[in-house]
Parts: C-alpha cells; sequence; structure tokens
C-alpha cells in the first residue's frame, strides 16, 4: 500500500454490507480454486481459527485470505468471471484499477451478476518469500512459517498471528475467539503471541491469560 487513498468510492451502510455479504464462500470452496497455484495464500481471521482447531465454532459474516502483494495477480486470473473491488477506510472502489490497487491492501470479489461479495483478499507486504507484518515491519517470517494446513490440506494463518492482528482493537468476537483457542495453543505459540502483543500493545489484557499455565 503507498501513498495516499483516490478520490471516489462507494460508501456502504452496515445493513446493505451485511446483505451483500450473505452469500460469502466457505474455505473449501477458495481452495478448490486456487488449487495449484504457485503463490503462498492463506485463510485469515475467524475462519482461520477454526481451521486450526478443526471445527466451526461461529457464523462468520466473510471470508478473508492473504496472498503477496506481488503474487495477486495469479489469485486474481483464477477468477475471470467475476470482479475485484479495493477497500480502504470504508470506502468501496469498484472495479479498481492499477493506482487504486496501490494505494490500498484489501480487495474484495464480487459477482457482477448480482454484485454478491463472495470472498477478500489482503494484499500482504513481503519481501520475496518473507511475510512482512503490515503493522510492524520489524516482524518478518518465512511463508512456511506462518502458514498451517487442516486435516484437507487448506492453508491457513497460523493462530498466533491470527490473535495478534485481532488484538489491535478487539470486539466481542475477538474476545470469544481467544477464549476458545487459547486452550489448543502450545507453549511455543503462548509464548510467540505474548512477546509480539508485549511489544506492539503493551499492558494488553490478553498478556496476563497467556502468562498462565
Amino acid at each position: 500500500m503507498t501513498g495516499s487513498l483516490p478520490p471516489g468510492g462507494a460508501v456502504l451502510g452496515a445493513d446493505e454490507l451485511k446483505a451483500r455479504w450473505a452469500d460469502a464462500w466457505r474455505p473449501e470452496e477458495v481452495a478448490e480454486r486456487l488449487g495449484g497455484v504457485s503463490v503462498p495464500w492463506c485463510i485469515v481471521a475467524g475462519w482461520a481459527l477454526d481451521l486450526f482447531r478443526g471445527w466451526q465454532s461461529r457464523p462468520h459474516g466473510d471470508l478473508e485470505i492473504a496472498v503477496p502483494a506481488a503474487g495477486f495477480a495469479e489469485v486474481r486470473d483464477r477468477f475471470p468471471e467475476y470482479v475485484f473491488d479495493a477497500v480502504g477506510s470504508g470506502r468501496i472502489w469498484a472495479g479498481a484499477g492499477i493506482e487504486t490497487l496501490a494505494a490500498t491492501h484489501q480487495t474484495w470479489l464480487r459477482d457482477p451478476a448480482n454484485n454478491q461479495f463472495l470472498f477478500d483478499v489482503f494484499r500482504e507486504p513481503h519481501d520475496g518469500g518473507t511475510w512482512i507484518c503490515r503493522r510492524d515491519d520489524s516482524l518478518r517470517l518465512p511463508y512456511d512459517a506462518i502458514i498451517g494446513r487442516n486435516a484437507d490440506g487448506i492453508p491457513y494463518l497460523v493462530p498466533e498471528l491470527v490473535l495478534l492482528f485481532k488484538a489491535k482493537s478487539p470486539r466481542p468476537k475477538d474476545h470469544s475467539d481467544f477464549d476458545g483457542v487459547l486452550p489448543q495453543l502450545s507453549h511455543e505459540r503462548r509464548d510467540f503471541l505474548g512477546r509480539w502483543l508485549n511489544h506492539m500493545y503493551p499492558g494488553h489484557p490478553w498478556l496476563a491469560r497467556l502468562a498462565r499455565r
């Protein structure tokens, strides 16, 4: 993501957004369409935690995946019948061009037949095969260290990083996700999350919970 956001962009109300995400795909649908791509990608956010756990713990209002920014074109080419809209600061740029994509990092796949949104793509910063956290570029890891796979081979962002992203401004569902996943986190995962929470969000309420064994 570079520079300031471009002018324009539509603003949708909460009710309209909820309605247009009503047909969001499930992880297995995206995985089927992306089978064989060379770019590393993974399910993120709440669905990623459920893939880690092995069951769906709650309803999900959308589906989000992450890809290295330079690999977005390969993902985009798997969906020629759909449109990618850029998203940023509560606005949506339909069928975004190169400049708008460069100024944003979030992209929603839309079915032009009914304008329903199907899944969300985060175009993430990276240095070749190294993932870079967009909230703190000192956190850098190889892709094979940040991606796990469920029993069906669907890739997901490891839970300690999902929770780190959720920790910035946790909503009730984020606290619930933390509570639900915490018992399944190994000491190593807890230590990683605790170290980075303390670095990025000192005094975060989850730190005390992570310190318990």
